[in-house]
């Protein structure tokens, strides 16, 4: 499957004209799938006006030809900021490149090693998320591939039951959940696996443990695949046994927390807005106080991308954004409840990717 498009080389040459640059260098990875569809582990990608130019090591010559064919790949021996570098200066002495980079992907030995190589008739500027503003609006087809990520997820999850019960351990159930999201076609999860019991499930990014799962608690299962590439992320939270009223009473203030940021979620309305919207439900039933982070985050290829839903954030909701909607609640000594689904962002309304019960689920 290649993912390359024109329409978003054309975007990011657009960008790169505004900003004052005629080149790119590509260092982060996920940026160069985006760009060309090599997926390898080791690349920069180089945009210039008339082409794209691609770096990589021996061990992706095949790859970079069967991924990436409408780039020009360099296959190189040396590393690939020198080679990059030398590179821009055979370019630069023809013609003077001002040249923007990926400050924020690259490390000061990499950065010293390009600049050394490519010579001093060039104008260098950082590029601060200029693919990654572009990445945030999902093509057609790209909305198409987290549709499928987004059910595979979900058909997982709604297999909890199988496998979630007294007496097995948080890795076990972990585990589980990572082999059933492969068996379904998955290359992977998205990160790794959230199982968080009892008085651990108040972590909201609790990693599991040898801890086994007891009557009468709150587990946190928050999963996501990788499929095609692209990321899906939800959450949902199970009681072992019957809820008491007060678990029941918080869960509903949950549910009614994301009900109110799905429907504040629109084109055209600043990600602030939508997590305040979350965050006045959980403080009229008085339980603001333990939600802790922000209502949600926009994922693509990675997991965490653009538009970050939360407090005092002005950046406007564009039609194409995919976000996640997460209000929860995590109180110390008790316990978490987190409820956590996927949404794509239309002209006209919003579509919820993720298809699992969202009741609080008593097993």
């Amino acid at each position: 499957m290649s993912v390359f498009s024109e329409d978003k080389i054309k975007q990011v040459r657009a960008a790169m004209a505004a900003s004052g640059t005629n080149a790119l260098v590509v260092t982060h990875l996920p940026n160069v799938f985006y760009l060309c569809g090599f997926s390898g582990s080791n690349a920069i990608l180089v945009v210039l006006g008339d082409a794209l130019h691609l770096f990589t090591d021996g061990r992706y010559m095949i790859q970079a030809h069967e991924e990436a064919p409408q780039s020009h790949p360099h296959i190189v021996r040396t590393p690939l900021s020198e080679a990059c570098g030398g590179f821009l200066r055979s370019r630069s002495a023809r013609k003077g490149l001002r040249v923007a980079f990926e400050a924020s992907s690259l490390n000061v030995a990499e950065w010293g090693r390009l600049k050394k190589a490519a010579g001093t008739n060039i104008k260098w500027k950082p590029a601060s998320a200029l693919i990654e503003r572009i990445r945030e609006v999902k093509s057609a087809e790209e909305l198409d591939m987290m549709r499928q990520s987004a059910k595979l997820a979900s058909e997982v999850i709604t297999e909890a039951p199988d496998f979630v019960r007294p007496g097995v351990t948080e890795l076990e159930v972990a585990a589980e959940i990572d082999y059933r999201m492969r068996r379904k076609g998955a290359s992977g999860p998205s990160f790794d696996t959230i199982v968080a019991s009892g008085a651990r499930s108040a972590l909201p990014h609790a990693r599991p443990t040898e801890k086994r799962l007891q009557k009468n608690e709150l587990v946190v299962l928050d999963l996501g695949a990788i499929l095609r590439h692209y990321c899906s992320d939800l959450t949902r939270t199970v009681f072992l046994g019957h809820a008491p009223a007060r678990i029941r009473r918080w869960y509903k203030a949950v549910q009614q927390a994301q009900e109110a940021a799905n429907d504040a979620l629109r084109a055209g309305v600043t990600a602030g807005s939508v997590d305040r919207a979350a965050r006045r439900v959980l403080n009229r039933h008085g339980l603001g106080s333990y939600f802790v982070h922000g209502t949600g985050h926009g994922l693509g290829v990675e997991i965490h991308e653009g538009p970050r839903v939360g407090r005092n954030q002005k950046q406007e909701i564009r039609a194409g954004n995919v976000v996640t909607l997460e209000p929860g609640i995590y109180v110390e000594g008790v316990g978490g409840i987190r409820l956590e689904d996927e949404v794509a962002v239309h002209a006209q309304g919003t579509e919820v990717l993720t298809s699992a019960p969202r009741g609080l689920l008593e097993l």
